[in-house]
């Protein structure tokens, strides 16, 4: 049997979103809710392209900290978590700190590590979308599931947001 890892999820897989069928789908592996928990570190979340799709730019110290849920998945899981989020093309996924909603056993919110989807590669003007605090699909911006490459139009040419060293990792 292969070992846990945790993950933070923020977007469509959060339970009543697009995507939560991806982690209860016994084919894709395991996966057991945690809880709820937050971002340490703030981050702008946005929806973008054609699609609606929620974006966690990889902009720490800007945004907000964000809520999302976390879950214990094991590794066939993470593999199709990857392809989902089309890593490493698209997102990068690394561990952050998240801090519980859940307590302790000494009454407060523990901070654990969490593997994240974080997208670094964006065209600019999404740092000037509205940051959420918490992602909710809605019929306003509804989430529509895409089947291309290319979730950025032609014009939209991603770049590398460079770290800022006022906001480390």
């Amino acid at each position: 049997m292969s070992s846990l890892r945790r993950v933070f999820v923020y977007g469509t897989l959060k339970q009543g979103e697009p995507n939560h069928h991806w982690l209860t789908d016994v084919a894709n592996g395991k996966a057991s809710f945690v809880g709820r928990g937050t971002t340490v570190t703030r981050y702008p979340l946005v929806i973008g392209s054609r699609y609606n799709i929620p974006f966690l730019l990889d902009v720490p110290g800007r945004g907000h900290q964000v809520r999302g849920e976390i879950y214990d998945i094991d590794d066939r899981m993470l593999a199709r978590l990857d392809v989902l989020e089309d890593y490493p093309r698209l997102y990068e996924r690394r561990p952050e700190a998240i801090q519980s909603a859940e307590k302790g056993g000494g009454g407060t919110a523990e901070v654990v590590s969490c593997w994240i989807y974080l997208l670094q590669r964006f065209p600019p003007h999404l740092l000037e979308q509205q940051m959420l605090e918490e992602y909710r699909n809605s019929t306003g911006q509804p989430y529509t599931e895409s089947h291309d490459d290319n979730v950025f139009d032609q014009h939209e040419v991603p770049l590398v947001v460079p770290a800022n060293d006022e906001n480390p990792r």
